[in-house]
């Protein structure tokens, strides 16, 4: 018979606790801080005091310590995010009693202040819904579209032979404010206000910056110091800000505070759009009064495969969520096991259905209004089936193909939540490039996005440019489930790379016996547009030596960086206990109880 344990946990100094008890036999499970406490006792042990510890670190009597922010279980709730503080305010309103879509939205507005330059109120969103009441799940597309003010021979009469890659012209009306909006009304239980009040103090109050956030800044200075109104909030004193430093943002709060106030039509149709809107049209911006006044989110069905045991569910165009399916129901005619973890033989397998899922991607994928083949066209198991079967796993790399039309921009956040009740979220949004357009709307904090620069100039492109068109998405969030009940919800940034990193992890889970952190923890490859092999050292130099005899051009990288992604994942077993992942590679944080 198990039995629980009695612990207590009193403040002895600032930052360090002191916990004393009786630990029972059984099997425990605890929170600190930030982290967990989880072991296995197998007999009674006697009162004792386990001395100080660190706030936020963990403990773990008779098993390996866990990381905070990693590997976080509970039995009633879950969520994790692209920043801790992004996760905190998830998993308190969690504790009080909110569900999965009143958390993810919370941590969405937070880290549009956590994650300045990769997410915000000038970007998009999309989500997946499982609804445990209705036993369904929900897609919301929350991407904008493209202005109205020109069309395409107008731009290429003005001159331009491309989208711009940033400034005015890049700039789509931004959709994750409506989507923010959309879901908590159909499925929250938070008031719009509640929702926004934290990213608003946090905006208020300032954001400690981090290493990473330093670092990106200072990497995206060029960019910023062209536009004054980036560079004042971002480079203050002329300097970005450094590690353990306060960046406030109080235009950014008076603006969610209006928000709070007069609701999401007020980036739209309010004071707020206004600004937006007099700010484009001076710089020859493509958006209209009637762009904005006319922009919904929409409710869409997510796309599906039967994946061996699994159901893998993931977002329909104008996203890439297809292509993730299409990589998978070419593996399935692979025994992954057989193959082995990162073996030359398992990577090449996998590189390859990534390409072949890549020349349909890049071909077809647009906004689904304009797309001449359908979704089912591409997910044609008999079709896929054949691409397959000229997969040889001990064959030679195949011939470079032509990189795509845009170059890969990883700035992006994901978060992903699970409540008590067993609804599950699966949220992901991006601003495209770091700081996006670039450009900063004076008297609002907003930075807008540049996910119109994915247009084509092409007219016999689905995704060429043309009004009130969704331009194409790399953004793809991610669930799956078994036996009709959600297992396992995943996402993560990388831009390009973003399938690339799911298939790896769910495999990891799936196949190889791994609990969602050590997938993510282990070493990844991503095939790069030109056909080269972008590996992690951590991949063992045999592996590395054959991939390149087989004609591979193999470009390792030292250490951890987000080239690879920064995965995250909640996996839900059948009795309800969750288990998380947080990749290390960035910000990720998970939190569980």
């Amino acid at each position: 018979m198990r039995w629980p344990w009695m612990l207590n946990l009193r403040r002895a100094t600032p930052g360090r606790w002191t916990l004393t008890g009786t630990l029972k036999p059984g099997r425990w499970t605890w929170g600190v801080g930030r982290g967990r406490l989880n072991g296995d006792m197998g007999r009674a042990a006697s009162p004792m005091t386990i001395g100080a510890i660190a706030l936020g670190t963990v403990l773990c009597v008779g098993c390996t310590p866990l990381e905070p922010g990693r590997s976080a279980t509970g039995n009633t709730g879950a969520v994790t995010a692209d920043h801790p503080l992004a996760a905190d305010a998830g998993l308190r309103v969690l504790q009080a009693g909110g569900n999965a879509i009143d958390a993810a939205i919370t941590m969405a507005a937070m880290l549009a202040v956590a994650r300045p330059h990769m997410n915000g109120l000038g970007g998009d969103m999309f989500l997946l819904y499982y609804d445990a009441a209705s036993d369904s799940i929900y897609a919301l597309n929350a991407s904008g579209r493209s202005g109205s003010s020109a069309t395409l021979e107008q731009l290429k009469g003005a001159g331009l032979t491309e989208m711009p890659e940033t400034g005015p012209r890049s700039v789509s009306v931004p959709g994750a404010v409506g989507g923010w909006a959309s879901a908590l009304e159909r499925f929250g239980t938070l008031s719009w206000q509640e929702a926004l009040e934290p990213a608003r103090a946090l905006a208020a109050d300032g954001l400690p910056v981090s290493q990473r956030l330093a670092m990106d800044i200072a990497e995206q200075r060029s960019k910023l110091e062209a536009e004054p109104e980036a560079a004042v909030i971002f480079l203050p004193n002329g300097e970005p800000p450094v590690e353990g430093s306060i960046l406030t943002r109080p235009l950014l709060a008076q603006t969610l505070e209006r928000l709070q106030a007069a609701g999401p039509s007020e980036l739209y149709t309010g004071e707020t759009g206004r600004r937006i809107l007099d700010f484009l049209s001076e710089r020859n911006g493509l958006l209209q009064a009637a762009d904005l006044a006319a922009y919904q989110p929409v409710w869409t069905e997510p796309i599906r495969i039967g994946y061996h045991d699994l159901n893998v569910i993931a977002f329909p165009p104008n996203t890439q969520g297809v292509t993730l399916l299409s990589e998978l129901a070419m593996m399935s005619h692979f025994d992954v096991q057989a193959l082995g973890h990162n073996t030359a033989d398992y990577l090449h397998t996998v590189t390859e259905v990534i390409r072949l899922a890549f020349g349909d991607r890049d071909s077809s994928i647009a906004d689904p209004d304009y797309m001449r083949v359908s979704v089912d066209d591409l997910l044609n198991q008999e079709r896929l089936r054949q691409m397959a079967a000229g997969i040889e796993p001990s064959g030679m790399a195949a011939a470079a193909m032509v990189a795509s039309a845009n170059d890969d921009h990883p700035n992006t956040v994901y978060v992903s939540a699970v409540d008590s009740s067993g609804n599950t979220v699966s949220l992901i949004q991006s601003l495209f490039h770091s700081f996006g357009s670039g450009l900063v709307v004076p008297e609002t904090g907003i930075v807008l996005h540049n996910r119109g620069s994915l247009f084509r100039f092409d007219d016999n492109h689905p995704n060429v440019f043309g009004p009130a068109r969704r331009p194409y998405h790399t953004l793809s969030p991610a669930m799956v489930t078994r036996n009709g009940r959600p297992w396992l919800t995943f996402g993560t940034p990388g831009g390009d790379g973003q399938t690339q990193t799911l298939i790896q992890v769910l495999h990891n889970i799936q196949f190889f016996g791994m609990t969602p952190q050590e997938a993510i923890d282990a070493p990844r490859i991503r095939r790069l547009p030109n056909g080269s092999l972008a590996v992690e050292e951590r991949i063992s130099s045999a592996t590395l030596e054959e991939l390149a005899t087989r004609g591979y051009n193999v470009l390792t990288r030292v250490g951890l960086t987000a080239e690879f992604g920064g995965a995250q994942a909640i996996l839900i077993d059948p009795n309800g206990f969750l288990t998380t992942g947080a990749d290390r590679r960035r910000e990720a944080w998970a939190l569980a109880y």
